[in-house]
């Protein structure tokens, strides 16, 4: 998508690919292949490229637009799904970046439609399951039998005994508080089901909650469940018994050592520090030299603990993934250490580092218990090492000779 960019900035100046390519000490025809994003570009060279097209590089290298086609692939799938609409899956890139604007309302509005889905799926939920709920329905419904019961014998009796026509009264007004006043208290609790919030799952709240600066759990906007408070809560501790082990200062004087800054292995043995802390603690050190990478830690199962997106790096939703990624190959060898030059769907380059360790939480009586996490950032232009094509997820992936895949994709081939 860098390339895009630089392509539609250039037309924007009315400007010929041989001026840029001169300004920025390339020829013309690699120019034109960075435009058609068939090459990579370089922190130095994209630098030289901004200059010469009077742009900040922090604008041309943005990520929004990798997140928004992700998003844009989302909606074609539920496309494809729903009224099997075919969606010209090349063009996506190219759509993405001329029609900004365009692109930007779609995605929204598939946000919109799939938070109202889960809000529908979470209400139907809650009115089947919640049992506060159930009980107080049971109650109404016990009421309004009862008060009918009463009514239909005074309305079918005419002759009644005095003595009973005061009892049947007296059920009469004792069922109709109980009525009214277990209606207003659901009333009162229906309305408590914050009709302008959208529910979401707790992994999203919490992932929410990270991108906000992980404030109190208890006091946190973000956190609406108590599964999601749960979560945030777990996670806390974590990283707070992460700093407490690596605190940022200690981490940050191994960084500035010359020869270190771009290993994760490294830094763990000049500081003697288990890789898997190290992992953790770099994908969460702001500011400095690791600020745009990612984090996914994951437990045996696969079920995602953290998620931190690395630039240029959208995840996709909480439960899914690739099973390329290097954090499924670390969890298959515990203790042995991943490192893959990984490339997305969209031609993003991205090195990752991923290691699985075993924990005996029960003892060496219970079983042990794996957790993994995985390191990515973007990759250097000069990292050669082979490359490893990874997807989102398989759903949405438009790989078609993927060995891994364990579900159809319902887009076309990339």
């Amino acid at each position: 998508m860098i390339g895009t960019r630089i392509r539609e900035r250039r037309l924007s100046l009315g400007r010929r690919q041989t001026d840029i390519a001169q300004r920025a000490e390339i020829s013309a025809a690699y120019l034109n292949l960075i435009e058609h994003n068939r090459r990579p570009v370089g922190e130095r060279l994209l630098s030289r490229l901004a200059e010469a097209l009077e742009i900040d590089a922090a604008e041309l290298a943005s990520d929004r637009e990798e997140i928004l086609i992700g998003t844009l692939r989302e909606a074609a799938a539920r496309a494809a799904e729903q009224s099997g609409t075919g969606v010209e899956l090349d063009q996506i890139a190219e759509f993405a970046a001329r029609f900004p604007g365009w692109a930007s309302a779609l995605a929204g509005a598939i946000r919109r439609a799939d938070a109202l889905e889960r809000r529908l799926v979470a209400l139907s939920d809650r009115m089947t399951r919640d049992p506060y709920l159930l009980t107080t329905l049971h109650e109404v419904q016990s009421a309004v039998t009862a008060l009918r019961s009463t009514a239909s014998i005074l309305a079918e009796t005419p002759e009644i005994e005095p003595e009973w026509r005061d009892r049947f009264h007296a059920n009469l007004d004792s069922d109709s508080q109980r009525l009214s006043r277990t209606a207003q208290s659901l009333v009162a609790y229906l309305d408590s089901f914050e009709d302008d919030a959208v529910p979401s799952s707790p992994q999203e709240e919490v992932e929410a909650w990270l991108a906000a600066g992980q404030p109190d759990p208890a006091e946190a906007a973000e956190l609406v469940s108590d599964a999601g408070r749960a979560l945030a809560r777990g996670l806390a501790e974590l990283l707070a018994h992460d700093r407490a082990l690596l605190p940022d200062a200690a981490l940050s004087a191994a960084i500035s050592e010359p020869g270190l800054a771009d290993d994760p292995a490294l830094i763990a043995a000049r500081l003697g520090r288990p890789l898997d802390l190290v992992l953790r603690r770099l994908g969460t050190l702001r500011p400095g030299p690791w600020a745009q990478a990612g984090l996914i830690v994951c437990d045996g199962s696969g079920a995602s603990l953290l998620r931190l997106a690395a630039a240029g790096f959208p995840l996709p939703r909480p439960g899914e993934g690739c099973p390329l990624w290097p954090v499924f190959e670390a969890l298959a060898q515990p203790q042995l250490p991943v490192a893959r030059l990984i490339e997305t769907t969209g031609g993003s380059r991205f090195a990752a580092w991923a290691v699985a360790e075993r924990l005996l939480p029960m003892g060496f009586d219970g079983p042990p218990l794996c957790r993994a996490q995985m390191l990515l950032r973007p990759a250097a232009a000069q990292d050669s090492r082979p490359v490893l094509g990874i997807g989102p997820a398989c759903r949405i992936c438009p790989r078609a000779s993927c060995m891994a895949r364990h579900e159809p994709s319902i887009l076309g081939p990339a």
